[in-house]
């Protein structure tokens, strides 16, 4: 392919998925989702418009380690804190149960596998999908309702926090294992040394960077430095101990997330990713997405895998809430404030897809996944507490 038709493949994946963009929002759906259908109309299954490249891969990649920056930004370690032990339980939890539903799913429809087979992996990677929580949707819920602030909304904040980290852990190991020349406990010894050095030179990089932040505040130069450091974590992670990049890009950003610029850093980076990279990410996935191999198998795996991952999320977080001694009410309604799915969901199936644990066809699976949660959720949100008005009168 000519150099220059890669200009002509941007141009269209930045138009459409900024028209597909709008239109979902006006549809009160998440803008990731009109991207993704973008990708798919413009792709091989539709309009074949865009071909997937080797250079869209590697801009993808680039992507999907932006927003995981910029997701480590936005963790608020203070709040993380505060929760303490009972928003640790509710995303243990709301992580443990999708995990195990997802995989049994898997081995429902596919049959059941040996521990360590290719399979095995594919069946718990189906589980892994399943345990990101994209909280953006409820926590507009929760705005409009005037809730965000009550111990309910709190909670969902916090615990949703704890299973990102949890998932990519999680998402971590499970590739590991996979690799045919690891074993079980190199995995465990690489994952553990790879937390502890970013612990170690985390903490040392986040009095540098206070020290810059505070002698140069608000000027690129720190945006520029943090966007390195995100790009050398991926890399250190990735080359030096076998860790998904996008976990050390993830560890990066909470390594800065609470210097006082974090907030200037993650405004500076969103426009490299909102204005580019994110939109290439999102419509990959529409491009990688076979819809000309969906058969009933398929279908009926998609509409298992929708309700599987609904329900255990609601049951896992919920049921642990009601053993934290919440109300059952309330208990409810952190079930559901949890169950949203989002980018998350998206970057492990990518994560997947490049290590060969998830085949193309199943992207349809987690775009209905996200459709459907970031529907449902605000509507459910908002019956549960029209239906209980004794809830945090004086907290919400």
């Amino acid at each position: 392919m000519e150099a220059y038709y890669v200009f002509r493949d941007l141009a269209i994946i930045v138009i459409f998925a900024k028209i597909f963009g709008i239109l979902a929002r006006k549809c009160k759906a998440p803008q990731v989702v009109g991207e993704i259908i973008a990708g798919l109309l413009i792709g091989p299954s539709v309009l074949g418009l865009v071909q997937q490249t080797d250079f869209l891969t590697q801009m993808a990649e680039i992507g999907v380690v932006l927003l995981m920056f910029s997701a480590g930004l936005e963790t608020n370690l203070k709040d993380l804190l505060k929760t303490g032990p009972v928003a640790f339980l509710i995303a243990c939890s709301g992580v443990f149960i999708p995990l195990l539903g997802g995989t049994l799913l898997y081995m429902a429809f596919y049959g059941t596998a040996p521990w360590g087979s290719e399979n095995f992996y594919k069946a718990v990677f189906v589980g892994v999908i399943m345990t990101a929580t994209s909280v953006s949707i409820t926590v507009q819920s929760l705005k409009e309702l005037g809730k965000l602030k009550g111990k309910v909304g709190t909670t969902i904040l916090s615990a949703a926090i704890i299973d990102d980290v949890i998932g990519i852990i999680v998402l971590t190991f499970v590739i590991g294992f996979k690799n045919p020349d690891s074993n079980p406990a190199s995995v465990v010894v690489s994952t553990l040394l790879f937390f502890l050095a970013a612990i170690l030179v985390g903490v040392i990089l986040y009095y540098i960077f206070k020290k810059l932040d505070a002698r140069y505040p608000h000027t690129r130069r720190i945006p520029i430095l943090s966007l390195a450091l995100c790009f050398a974590f991926a890399y250190i992670a990735e080359k030096w101990f076998g860790i998904a990049d996008i976990t050390g890009a993830y560890v990066a950003g909470i390594v800065l997330c609470s210097i006082h610029d974090s907030q200037y850093i993650d405004e500076k980076i969103d426009i490299n990713s909102y204005m580019l990279f994110g939109p290439i990410f999102f419509a990959s996935i529409g491009l990688k997405t076979n819809i000309d191999n969906i058969d009933s198998g398929i279908i009926l795996f998609t509409v298992g895998f929708v309700f599987v991952a609904l329900i255990t999320k609601i049951v896992g977080c919920g049921l642990m809430a009601k053993i934290c001694r919440f109300r059952f009410q309330d208990s409810l309604k952190i079930g559901v404030g949890m169950m949203t799915r989002g980018e998350v969901a998206l970057i492990v199936s990518q994560k997947g897809l490049s290590v060969g644990l998830l085949t193309p066809v199943y992207f349809t699976s987690v775009i209905l996944l996200i459709i459907v949660s970031s529907i449902s959720t605000p509507i459910l949100l908002k019956i549960l507490y029209s239906k209980d008005t004794s809830e945090e009168a004086v907290s919400g």
